[in-house]
């Protein structure tokens, strides 16, 4: 298998190859950090529920703010912006770890690493679909995918033993975390620059991409409740280390190494709305085991059951691939794809924000489990809106659906 990976890496393109180290750096530096996050601001500063969720302003803002700030910096095209969102990401991961002395000092800092993770986003995802063959699209993001989950496999085993073994501290995987990323941005900046003009209009809104805002919102309100709740019923109501976060992530990297490339071609063979429907029908499930199980079942077989819904949640985020490939066989013109992609991550992290807080309030006055439920909920929203999708063939019209979206004058 091994044998066969290098053979295969080495009959690639070099900026393919390139790409898919950039992709394992950034998915290493990425498992440091989120693995132990939560730990790290729960030993050091003691927050309580609604104080987590409020951490969330500054750590999700930057999201919001990612299509403004793309279109400020829309004249150096998608890998010269992914360098200068690399180098960011690496100061604001080595400054968080090294000199946060207080919790206000720390806010500063997780806005600038912030910033770097989410400019670099679309620009992920654009690049890694201009290096797909046409019809393909699907596949190649599983590929990129796989690849960081394996990178994620080696960073949550590396927090793992680190914290079990090495007596690591929160300061030693952040500043790995940063020389990962510096790395990484030399070796983005080694690709050829990209073909297609950048786009001058970031800030242009089209009628014809509704649906895919649409879908932006719900996912943004769904992936919150992951991001922000999920581990911090694992750390506070169920009281595990920092092990154990990262044992979950490592495990979940493991299934995604083999679910993605799957995720890929099923996108490729059946399409956009039937994975994004099965995506749903799956995170009400999840859900309700998030909400209920601790009600239900002895406390040994709740988190059993809260762990299987943390992987299957962790596997589910990828699905977002196929709301990338959706948006590009329905735009107009490939140079609105990366303007698109960022403006739908801005939709998204207004909307996360907002949940964030409104489900740090729900945890303090009703309990977590309502919470889920409000989750459950959204999935079934998001059911019903990717029943919507419809691909346009040539000559064919967008499809007209009921909401409004403003559009910019050129």
């Amino acid at each position: 298998m091994i044998t066969t990976f290098v053979n295969r890496f080495k009959g690639m393109s070099r900026d393919l190859a390139l790409f898919l180290v950039v992709s394992f750096g950034v998915g290493l530096a990425g498992s440091l950090v989120e693995s132990t996050f939560n730990n790290f601001v729960n030993e050091s500063y003691t927050l309580t529920g609604f104080q987590r969720s409020f951490l969330e302003i500054p750590r999700e803002l930057p999201g919001f703010l990612v299509m403004f700030l793309a279109a400020l910096l829309w004249f150096l095209g998608s890998r010269k912006m992914g360098v200068v969102a690399l180098l960011l990401y690496a100061v604001g991961v080595f400054l968080l770890g090294t000199i946060s002395t207080t919790f206000a000092v720390m806010v500063i800092f997780l806005f600038i690493y912030s910033v770097g993770m989410h400019l670099f986003l679309p620009v992920q995802t654009t690049i890694g679909m201009e290096l797909a063959a046409e019809g393909r699209t699907g596949r190649r993001l599983g590929q990129l995918n796989s690849v960081r989950n394996l990178a994620m496999i080696i960073g949550s085993g590396l927090v793992f033993l680190g914290f079990k073994y090495l007596h690591f501290k929160f300061i030693h995987t952040f500043i790995i975390a940063g020389v990962v990323l510096v790395a990484a941005a030399f070796l983005l900046l080694r690709l050829k620059p990209q073909v297609e003009k950048p786009q001058k209009s970031f800030l242009k809104l089209r009628r014809e991409y509704s649906l895919f805002y649409l879908l932006a919102v719900l996912f943004g309100s769904r992936k919150q409740i992951f991001i922000t709740f999920a581990p911090w019923v694992i750390v506070t109501i169920f009281h595990k280390p920092t092990q154990t976060i990262a044992t979950l992530m490592t495990i979940g990297g493991v299934i995604g190494i083999l679910f993605q490339p799957i995720l890929g071609r099923t996108i490729d063979k059946f399409g956009e709305r039937a994975v994004l429907m099965v995506e749903a029908l799956v995170f009400v499930v999840v859900c309700l085991g998030y909400g209920f199980s601790g009600n239900l079942f002895s406390e040994n077989t709740a988190f059993i059951i809260i762990c299987i819904c943390y992987l299957l949640d962790q596997v589910l985020i990828s699905v977002g691939m196929a709301r990338s490939t959706y948006i590009k066989k329905i735009a107009l013109q490939p140079s609105d794809i990366q303007p698109a992609l960022s403006a739908s991550l801005t939709i998204d992290h207004f909307f996360s924000i907002g949940v964030a807080l409104l489900g740090g309030v729900i945890w303090s006055a009703f309990g977590y489990q309502y919470v889920f439920l409000a989750g459950t909920i959204i999935a079934v929203l998001n059911f019903f809106f990717a029943a919507r999708i419809r691909i346009p063939t040539n000559g064919d019209k967008f499809p007209e659906i009921p909401i409004e979206i403003p559009t910019a004058n050129n």
